[in-house]
């Protein structure tokens, strides 16, 4: 099997070219499959979805796509990478951090998964150390860079902000904002006043009007009720991730602290496909590597958070990087971890990864509708769970235009099996 990342010659029926150009003129989309079994017609204008109707039923205008074998999403988001540090993993030392390198890496990470479908992204940016502002500078850069292929967001990560050593984090933080950052992060399990930190997070991004998105491992039931006590009602939003200590805790307890965190609107980002280093835990060092490796793979409990009414979003986390050296950067990949894991049906995985991950960032929802925002993703296949289990080929609307095409083919060898079964030589997935 071959794939490609490249533009493929495509199922255009018509008129006016890809609908890749930089006009975002009326592009329709062609006997789409919806995941609720409908076949229909989609007309996209001005960057929304300017009318839905059954195959056939528009009247052919602007460039036409053919999207027959397809299902037709809204796209889907990511909530929680690590961009500037991405694809770092081959690297035989420390990664370089010029300004040149992490914005070469930040571009190259968003458009890997603007490529399996993301057309918004959230990217955690650690600054101070050695570094200051530098990787920060860079990210935002890249995300000016990628307008109107994607939305790339900043978080600014400050390692200390609590006493004298927090002092100059605090001022750094400030400058972030300052400089771009929309979102405020860290992680206060690592800071000696871990609610210290917290506080002094909430203040900055209430004087601000920032979001807040930390990172913890949940393992302290009293520090989280506690966060949700001063979190609650901040505007535009407060999350908080990967969370996977909670799965550790008995059950009654982990239930009551995700009832804390929904009364509070705190959002949940889990990361199915792996951790991050930001917790920066530490363990024994795998074979022939140099680095430590991550401990044992855990996930916060996804059913039990739904349950007591926490919004759960589902991210990536490292992707190729000293935390994780594999890594896709794939949202259906994380669905589809979900699904198979048994945590969530096929459905809500994937409401996870896309309303649920959209909402994190503060982006309007998506739906297969007439007036909704031309936020899609075409894959290959008859049904979600289908799509979720093996997808390659996929189309990728942004604004209402093309902005990423991947096409794979596999092909079979001849055999007698094949032949005498019937079954096709070769197929696009």
């Amino acid at each position: 099997m071959s794939e490609s990342s490249q533009p493929q010659p495509g199922p255009e029926k018509a008129s006016g070219g890809d609908g890749t150009g930089a006009a975002a003129g009326t592009l329709v989309l062609c006997d789409a499959r919806l995941a609720d079994g409908r076949v229909v017609d989609v007309r996209l204008s001005g960057g929304r979805i300017e009318a839905v109707g059954t195959a056939g039923s528009l009247a052919p205008q602007g460039t036409r796509i053919d999207l027959g074998g397809y299902l037709l999403l809204p796209a889907p988001a990511e909530p929680h990478a690590h961009c500037d540090t991405a694809l770092t993993a081959d690297a035989t030392g420390p990664a370089t951090d010029t300004l040149e390198d992490v914005q070469r890496r930040t571009t190259e990470a968003a458009l890997l998964q603007l490529g399996h479908g993301a057309t918004a992204l959230r990217t955690h940016v650690r600054i101070g150390d050695v570094q200051a502002l530098r990787s920060l500078e860079a990210v935002l850069q890249a995300g000016r860079s990628l307008r109107g292929l994607a939305e790339l967001t900043a978080v600014a990560v400050p390692r200390m902000l609590t006493g004298a050593a927090g002092a100059d984090g605090l001022a750094m933080l400030r400058d972030a904002v300052k400089m771009g950052a929309t979102v405020i992060g860290g992680c206060p399990d690592l800071d000696p006043d871990p609610a210290g930190y917290v506080e002094t997070v909430l203040e900055v991004a209430a004087e601000h009007g920032c979001a807040v998105d930390l990172h913890t491992d949940g393992d302290d039931p009293a520090r989280l009720a506690r966060f949700a006590a001063v979190a609650g009602g901040l505007r535009p939003g407060v999350a908080i991730g990967p969370c996977a200590g909670l799965s550790a805790l008995p059950p009654e307890v982990a239930a009551r602290t995700a009832e804390h965190l929904a009364a509070a609107g705190v959002t949940v980002v889990c990361l199915p496909q792996g951790g991050c280093a930001a917790l920066e835990r530490r363990g024994a060092a795998l074979p022939g590597s140099g680095r430590a490796a991550a401990p044992a793979a855990r996930q916060a409990p996804v059913r039990l958070l739904r349950a007591a009414g926490v919004r759960v979003a589902a991210g990536s986390g490292a992707l190729r990087d000293a935390a994780n050296p594999v890594g896709r950067g794939d949202p259906l990949e994380a669905a589809y971890l979900l699904a198979s894991l048994g945590e969530a049906s096929p459905e809500t995985a994937y409401e996870m990864v896309g309303t649920a991950a959209r909402a994190t960032l503060g982006l309007p929802e998506v739906r297969v509708e007439a007036g909704f925002p031309a936020e899609l993703l075409a894959v290959r296949g008859g049904s979600l769970a289908g799509v979720l289990s093996l997808a390659y080929s996929r189309i990728v609307v942004h604004k209402g235009r093309v902005v990423a095409r991947t096409s794979a083919v596999r092909e079979y060898c001849d055999s007698a099996a094949v032949v005498a079964l019937e079954l096709p030589r070769q197929s696009q997935r």
